[in-house]
């Protein structure tokens, strides 16, 4: 089994407080399981997280990661949002400390 850090990207840019958290969840779920976004199967989301609109995301193969990460763009949409919603995806990276991942967010 691959480690955990190479099957998981890092979303930004998710909507918080318009939705219930799980109900978010189940929508990026939705998202990066389709193959137009270059997605495929979800191990696990995790949402929300400390940093308000950033989410996590762990897919059960590695090369999904490569796939998602060459998408020009992901945009979230779904009939219970009002609009889309550009995302930010950026590979899994646990060597960044968080104080700096902090910062970016900030």
């Amino acid at each position: 089994q691959a480690a955990r850090s190479t099957r998981t990207i890092v979303i930004a840019g998710v909507p918080a407080g318009l939705l219930q958290d799980d109900v978010m969840a189940d929508i990026l779920t939705i998202h990066f399981q389709m193959s137009r976004n270059n997605g495929g199967d979800v191990e696990e989301v995790t949402y929300p997280t400390r940093n308000e609109g950033v989410a996590y995301i762990t897919f059960e193969d590695p090369e999904v990661v490569e796939r998602v990460l060459k998408k020009d763009q992901h945009l979230l949409q779904d009939k219970r949002l009002a609009r889309r919603y550009p995302l930010t995806v950026t590979r899994y990276c646990h060597s960044v400390s968080s104080p700096l991942i902090h910062l970016i967010v900030l």
